[in-house]
């Protein structure tokens, strides 16, 4: 159930992200702009991403491996298939974490670093 709800999360997030363009939301631009930031703020430590960058990173290794999980030489439109819901989830993730990261980016800002003492 969960893989289920999760899967579902990245489909809604892409088609919110297709629609928020005209409702003010970040555009896709800025959305894909975010990308390089986020992935150094996680290598660095500071973005919580990485299981979710590498979950993607594993996503796009798949769609372009030569090696699939179903043949598209055998099965044709059948073996398209994996790859079409491979790719809607990988878009569908990306654009939900660039908008999780550019509100986390956005709330940062107003964090002033320090210690905090009693």
């Amino acid at each position: 159930m969960g893989r289920t709800l999760k899967r579902s999360a990245a489909f809604v997030a892409l088609s919110r992200a297709v629609a928020s363009g005209t409702r003010g939301g970040p555009s896709l631009g800025t959305r894909l702009a975010a990308l390089p930031r986020m992935i150094r703020a996680t290598a660095r430590g500071e973005y919580d991403g990485g299981l979710r960058l590498a979950m993607m990173a594993a996503a796009t290794a798949y769609v372009v491996s030569p090696l699939d999980v179903v043949p598209e030489l055998f099965l044709t439109v059948f073996g398209l298939v994996d790859d079409v819901v491979m790719i809607t989830w990988l878009a569908g993730s990306v654009l939900s974490e660039t908008e999780r990261f550019l509100e986390w980016e956005s709330r940062r800002g107003s964090v002033i670093p320090g210690h905090v003492t009693p």
